[in-house]
């Protein structure tokens, strides 16, 4: 795995995350009955963003590692998912 895959990885994997944690522990302008004139009453009373990203961090650290090593020792490679025959090389006659 090339520098850039695994940063390109971490950065897909980060974001999905961060996109499931959003949304936990959510705590509305309409629940909390204050909403500020020009928000929706359903925008986050108090979004916790920085420790939102903490957790994101954590959890995508870790997910990465054990994608990352199974793409870099695991037991397939790209070549075991050519169902096409597509990366075989063809021989000159």
């Amino acid at each position: 795995m090339t520098v850039t895959a695994a940063i390109v990885l971490f950065s897909v994997i980060w974001f999905m995350v961060f996109f499931v944690v959003l949304p936990l522990r959510l705590v509305t302008q309409g629940d909390m009955g204050e909403v500020v004139p020009g928000t929706h009453s359903s925008s986050p009373h108090e979004p916790m963003l920085r420790r939102k990203a903490l957790i994101t961090t954590g959890v995508a650290v870790v997910l990465w590692l054990g994608i990352a090593a199974l793409v870099v020792w695991g037991p397939w490679g790209v070549r075991d998912l050519d169902w096409f025959g597509r990366m075989t090389p063809v021989q000159a006659d």
